[in-house]
């Protein structure tokens, strides 16, 4: 017999049954099923029982108990008196090892660290004599540290002295490692709980929050999770802009179990409204039944304002507000597409400021700003809320009307939009009178797509230009053509230079007292064919448009250097060639560069140019033009206001321009002998020319009446079929050769 369990040999034949009763009694409350069976039965069975069976029958029931079964002395190293099997497993050493410490104590393998509590529990329980359980460490054979938890029981004699204790030891090293590591895992869930920068939570379905991190309290705008928790009872009716938001979010995951990215905007606890992005899932019972809501909150508020402001700037614009072109493209196809679905009429209407450069350049570009703000707001308020208002830059508007029932009804609303624009616009700059030009095409009429639409409402607008502005004109078939047409000039225009087909005519200019040829305006055309000369009537405003007629004006200022300077060295009398400069010209930074240039590269004597500019492009951008004229002036070169008395000059202006003539316009001079308004401003404005020391030429003069009128008020030179008309270049030149005075044709 193993000397583990031998207890013939450690206790007195009458201690035996007293030992094996006490261990059932430890042993049974350790298992509640076969231990405790066995143990109960065995102990029943051992006073019929024989010493040698007892024996065997207790071996058995050690061996297979998981754990060891001891008997220890209450003594300083807790001496073993019996020890089951279980003992090799629990600690590494053999059970005869640790007997009597015959190699070593259970003391000396007990954790040092432990000991102490260990002695305390067991004395305290045994002092109340009661069963006790205790968790400590022992150091295994192998050095290994392992838990143990021991259950025991004083066992006493009918005297109650206390003969020694008995109990069980097992190893739960493994559920210690699996209790900490779940207490670790527990510790940094709570750690990540508590530290995650989104919002973390679980709601019921009714919508109050079971639990709730500080981040989402935060979020919320709460100091603690509990004031959250406390005030927020109905997250459907309290936190929710939209309560249909909280029904939406139990939808979608009652159909799909989680949700998301579920954007919202909620309330903070201030009353600021959020975005809020969700991701959730239902938690279930056995049943399926839907116990409550986990997630996590993201604040997506500077997002929204980022994409707000993306948007903005993507599909408005930034002065006004309105949709720019990129929005207006998108409206328009889906307006074509639902028109088209429901057979309905949609317009699109090209809106054009009127004379809007004038004031921008002239007053400035924030007046510009204020105009064009004004305008926007006007437009706006003339059309339905399920139309369009947008800019596509500068002073061009295009309104989209959707749903429209016949053409009379846009024919209405244009007259009302037109006295809207034309309403007086009073700022700290004075007070404005604003028209506009716009142009109508209509789906399906005038074309099936955006760009056609569009198009087609440009034409009618450039059409309602041409008939004097402050109008409206619907697109037409004989608007198409004439759109064409211009295309094709434009088209042409831009290789007429390169085909070497514009060249220049000259008009002489007279001394009105001796009739001399004192100068000539060099006029620009267009020989298109052999068989075709266009007047520059025809392509001037295209080119100028267009912007041809810088490289256009360029030329021309060198081709009349060129021949002044060849007149002059075939031995012609000196005389002023006048060029005729565009505004956009002007406008241009290297335009003082281009005159230099020109004059060094032909030779021509400054004092032999002249630059003649319109009284509205004078006019336009003032400030700036008084330097750039005066650097020209510098140079040597002339400078005359060509249709003087059309525009609207500012006198505090005109004096300080360094312009040496004026040229009064010809429609005054026509009518000076049959108009008496006419004859005034021309007396008006020769009196006015000689005040400031210029010069006055009067164009247009077709008559010995008209031209004695002029001598007797005073004027300087003139200009016109009386004296001759344009003509080329040769024929000028036959005329400066066989006249030394001009005589009328």
């Amino acid at each position: 017999m193993n000397t583990a369990v031998n207890t013939n040999e450690f206790l007195p034949q009458g201690r035996q049954e007293t030992a094996v009763s006490g261990l059932s009694s430890v042993v049974g409350e350790i298992d509640e099923q076969a231990v405790d069976r066995i143990l109960s039965t065995s102990s029943s069975m051992l006073p019929a029982l024989h010493g040698y069976e007892t024996a065997r029958m207790l071996e058995t029931l050690l061996t297979n108990l998981d754990g060891m079964v001891y008997r220890c002395r209450d003594d300083q190293h807790w001496t073993m008196e019996l020890i089951s099997q279980g003992c090799y497993r629990l600690t590494g050493y053999q059970p005869d090892e640790l007997l009597m410490n015959k190699s070593i104590s259970y003391e000396t393998i007990t954790d040092p660290e432990d000991r102490t509590l260990v002695r305390d529990t067991i004395n305290e329980a045994l002092g109340a004599q009661r069963p006790f359980d205790i968790e400590y460490r022992i150091r295994h054979a192998d050095g290994e540290i392992r838990w143990v938890w021991e259950r025991g029981v004083g066992v006493k004699d009918s005297l109650g002295n206390l003969l020694g204790i008995e109990g069980i030891i097992q190893d739960i090293t493994d559920r210690k490692q699996a209790f900490q590591a779940l207490r670790e895992a527990e510790r940094r869930y709570r750690s990540l709980f508590d530290n995650a920068i989104e919002g973390i939570f679980r709601t019921t379905p009714e919508g109050q929050y079971l639990d709730a991190n500080p981040a989402l309290a935060r979020i919320y705008g709460y100091e603690t999770v509990a004031d959250l928790a406390r005030s927020l009872c109905d997250i459907r009716a309290q936190l929710y802009v939209d309560p249909e938001r909280r029904t939406e979010f139990m939808r979608i995951i009652k159909a799909r179990g989680l949700i998301s990215g579920f954007e919202s905007q909620v309330y903070r606890k201030d009353g600021q409204i959020i975005w809020i992005s969700e991701n959730a899932r239902a938690v279930t019972d056995e049943h399926g039944v839907v116990q409550h809501y986990e997630g996590t909150v993201e604040d997506i508020t500077e997002r929204k304002l980022y994409e707000k402001r993306i948007e903005q700037q993507a599909n408005y614009d930034t002065l006004t507000g309105l949709a720019n072109r990129s929005l207006l493209n998108d409206r328009l196809q889906q307006s074509i597409m639902t028109a088209a679905l429901y057979g309905t009429r949609l317009a699109v209407i090209f809106v054009d400021l009127d004379r809007f450069k004038y004031i921008n350049d002239s007053l400035g570009h924030h007046v510009g700003d204020q105009l064009l703000c004004e305008m926007s707001r006007r437009l706006s308020s003339c059309v339905r809320e399920g139309d369009t208002v947008s800019r596509l830059g500068g002073d061009e508007f295009v309104l989209l009307l959707n749903g429209l029932g016949d053409v009379d009804a846009v024919a209405s609303l244009m007259e009302r939009l037109l006295d809207e624009i034309t309403l007086p616009w009073i700022t700290q700059s004075g007070q404005f009178d604003v028209t506009s030009s716009i142009g109508i095409a209509l789906y399906p009429d005038d074309g099936g797509d955006a760009q056609t639409l569009l198009k087609h409402a440009d034409s009618a607008m450039y059409r309602a230009k041409e008939l004097g502005r402050n109008n409206f004109q619907f697109f037409t078939e004989e608007l198409n053509a004439m759109m064409t047409e211009r295309l094709e000039l434009e088209t042409g225009l831009r290789r007429a230079l390169e085909r070497n087909q514009f060249c220049l005519y000259y008009q002489p200019r007279v001394d009105i007292r001796t009739g001399a040829i004192t100068g000539a305006e060099a006029l620009l055309r267009w020989r298109v064919s052999d068989q075709e000369m266009m007047q520059p009537g025809k392509f001037i405003p295209v080119a100028e448009e267009t912007g041809l007629i810088v490289p256009i004006g360029e030329w021309a200022l060198r081709e009349a250097c060129q021949q002044n300077l060849a007149w002059q060295q075939a031995g012609l009398s000196p005389l002023v060639v006048a060029v005729n400069v565009s505004l956009r010209q002007f406008q241009r930074d290297d335009f003082l560069q281009t005159v230099s240039s020109v004059l060094q590269q032909t030779g021509l004597a400054a004092a032999a140019l002249e630059l003649e500019v319109t009284e509205s492009s004078v006019m336009h951008n003032a400030e700036r033009l008084i330097d750039m004229l005066s650097n020209i002036r510098a140079l040597g070169v002339h400078i005359s206001v060509d249709d003087f008395g059309t525009g609207y000059s500012s006198l505090s202006y005109l004096k300080r321009f360094p312009v040496d003539r004026l040229k009064i316009d010809r429609s005054f001079v026509q009518d000076i002998l049959v108009d008496k308004d006419s004859e005034a401003i021309v007396r008006t404005i020769i009196a006015l020319g000689h005040n400031l020391g210029l010069k006055l030429v009067a164009e247009g003069v077709e008559n010995a009446e008209q031209v004695a009128y002029l001598l007797a008020n005073g004027c300087d030179e003139l200009q016109g079929f009386y004296y001759g008309r344009p003509m080329p270049a040769h024929e000028f030149e036959l005329l400066l050769r066989t006249n030394c005075s001009a005589k009328p044709d």
